[in-house]
């Protein structure tokens, strides 16, 4: 009998599209990587970006895999920047596929002035391609609602130890990711106020829920989402990452179907979410993101960069080779 991954690829290969605009050169800024039953390696990464689009770079993005099972518990994650660094190495032997070109790590950002000690190890281990931190900040109130993946307390981000820890990373000049719900853009907002000079990275959309006490109120849920969104992106330090919304929370049920998401299924459930963000933001601080191997529950890598090609097919040449591959080379510096 097959396993559970077997059969879920067999269930994505269900349908295939023939692929748009095959030539133009993207960096995938948003991906993740993990061993164990649910791998998702080099091998792995590289059949999604060799499947039709041209990757050339992609950003590995934290997501608490391999952390060092010795030592202090703050120093941990590291060993997961040491984890990605030796397989973004392995890729360099083959410089015609995709290659990881940097690194999103985890430190605990209510460390304070404690974080610089994990800050240096990130560098130590990760060189140049350490570029980032990721601590996310989602929690909400309902009992059966699952809070992010580091278990943060309520209004994590507005605490000053917190905001001590974010003046430290702009200070060496690396990006903060904010990965949060819907309901809490209004704290990205004043993290955005209180440190002007750090470039911060709105993750997949602002995390709208679509679940448990959320379920049947997209149309709600869009409409506060919408004001949120135009308000915060009048902070000019904040750039939006455009992806992520195939996930199970976000209440579509792609993963549900009988056949996996198509290109159009995706633009017209979600095309709305993706234009008022390009609107506010403006396609110079925009980069579409696949999140693979966690989008793909939902719809095959192919498939979602095709999704991103129809969103976009309306803007200039200029606005597409930001929002594919220009924003993301800046704020990571590629």
């Amino acid at each position: 009998m097959s396993n559970p991954l077997d059969r879920h690829l067999e269930w994505l290969n269900q349908h295939t599209e023939e692929i748009i605009d095959a030539e133009r050169p993207i960096i995938d800024p948003h991906h993740h990587l993990w061993p164990g039953e649910s791998q998702y390696l080099l091998e792995d990464l590289w059949d999604d970006t060799s499947s039709g689009h041209n990757i050339k770079h992609t950003v590995f993005i934290e997501c608490t895999q391999e952390f060092l099972t010795s030592g202090p518990d703050h120093l941990k994650p590291v060993g997961e920047t040491i984890f990605v660094k030796k397989i973004a190495d392995e890729a360099k032997k083959e410089p015609s596929k995709s290659q990881i070109s940097g690194i999103v790590s985890h430190a605990d950002m209510t460390l304070g002035e404690g974080i610089n000690e994990v800050l240096d190890l990130h560098f130590q281990y990760g060189e140049s391609l350490f570029k980032g931190i990721r601590h996310a900040g989602g929690w909400d109130p309902h009992e059966n609602m699952r809070n992010s993946h580091h278990s943060p307390p309520k209004d994590m981000y507005l605490s000053d130890v917190f905001n001590q820890s974010l003046k430290i990373l702009e200070e060496k000049d690396l990006v903060f990711e904010a990965w949060q719900y819907h309901h809490q853009i209004n704290q990205v907002a004043e993290i955005a106020d209180r440190n002007e000079e750090l470039t911060i990275i709105l993750n997949h959309f602002s995390g709208p829920i679509g679940i448990g006490p959320y379920e049947g109120k997209e149309n709600e849920i869009f409409k506060v989402w919408r004001k949120d969104i135009k308000e915060l992106s009048k902070r000019p330090n904040v750039l939006a990452k455009l992806g992520g919304l195939a996930m199970p929370v976000n209440g579509f049920k792609f993963h549900e179907q009988e056949t996996p998401a198509t290109s159009d299924q995706m633009v017209e459930k979600q095309k709305r979410y993706y234009l008022e963000c390009i609107e506010s933001f403006e396609p110079s601080r925009c980069m579409f993101e696949s999140n693979f191997p966690v989008d793909k529950q939902s719809i095959s890598y192919h498939v979602l960069w095709n999704f991103f090609k129809k969103i976009s097919e309306n803007f200039s040449e200029d606005e597409k080779n930001s929002m594919f591959y220009d924003c993301a080379k800046k704020a990571y510096s590629i």
